[in-house]
């Protein structure tokens, strides 16, 4: 079952991702119409909100991992905790670069100390810090039980960010879906696209996150691997 499973996330995940991915640029710069109230800039909207979402999915991963791990203490849960980390931060960072891109022909800056911008720097500055934990440590237990308990509390910060635009003045878009499942995009093709936008940056986010994964599998036997020669 382990071997089907590694194939498969070998070879399916990549080219599902490739395809998908091809397909949803196509689907932004081809096929979906022009916004009429913001223009050709609207359609970075379609990579900001999957990669916030993503985002959010990422420290959410590291967050439970990180539980797991306090809890058994395997360093199974460790490694895909770090993971989930790296890659939720290279997420962050283009949520970061997509926003002022965004918001500066709407906003008219690139830069507001806005409640949920805010808020996701912090989010991004506190994983920074809990990727620097990890790399200090030097992959010790107890800078591995440190960082853990980081990425914990760290992941306090994304519910806030989702609710700031309710708690403080905040000219950010409030809502991205509505109740009824809707996204505000008035056309279907628009909502045809970010769903397929969603599924493109999902399925990029568990490739990346694979590889990372497996990545550090590796790392860790070839460590075990060379302290059992040290010691023998």
């Amino acid at each position: 079952m382990n071997q089907i499973l590694h194939k498969s996330a070998d070879t399916v995940l990549p080219w599902l991702t490739f395809l998908t991915m091809a397909a949803a640029i196509y689907a932004v710069f081809v096929y979906v119409p022009t916004d009429s109230a913001q223009g050709i800039v609207q359609r970075i909207f379609y990579f900001h909100v999957p990669l916030a979402i993503m985002t959010f999915s990422a420290f959410g991963v590291v967050a439970v991992a990180s539980v797991l791990f306090l809890w058994k203490g395997s360093r199974f849960w460790d490694r895909l905790a770090a993971s989930a980390a790296e890659v939720g931060m290279v997420f962050c960072t283009l949520v970061l670069v997509t926003g002022p891109i965004w918001a500066r022909p709407i906003w008219g800056t690139w830069w507001t100390w806005d409640a949920r911008l805010t808020t996701t720097l912090i989010l991004w500055l506190i994983y920074a810090a809990y990727l620097m934990l990890r790399t200090m440590s030097a992959g010790g237990d107890q800078g591995a039980r440190y960082a853990a308990v980081l990425g914990i509390v760290g992941a306090i910060d994304i519910p806030i960010i989702n609710r700031s635009v309710y708690w403080w003045r905040t000219i950010h878009p409030a809502v991205l879906v509505n109740r009824e499942g809707g996204t505000g995009l008035s056309d279907p093709s628009m909502r045809l696209t970010f769903r397929l936008c969603m599924l493109a940056f999902g399925l990029l986010f568990l490739w990346l996150l694979w590889v990372r994964n497996e990545s550090g599998r590796l790392h860790d036997e070839v460590e075990d691997l060379r302290h059992r020669v040290l010691h023998t």
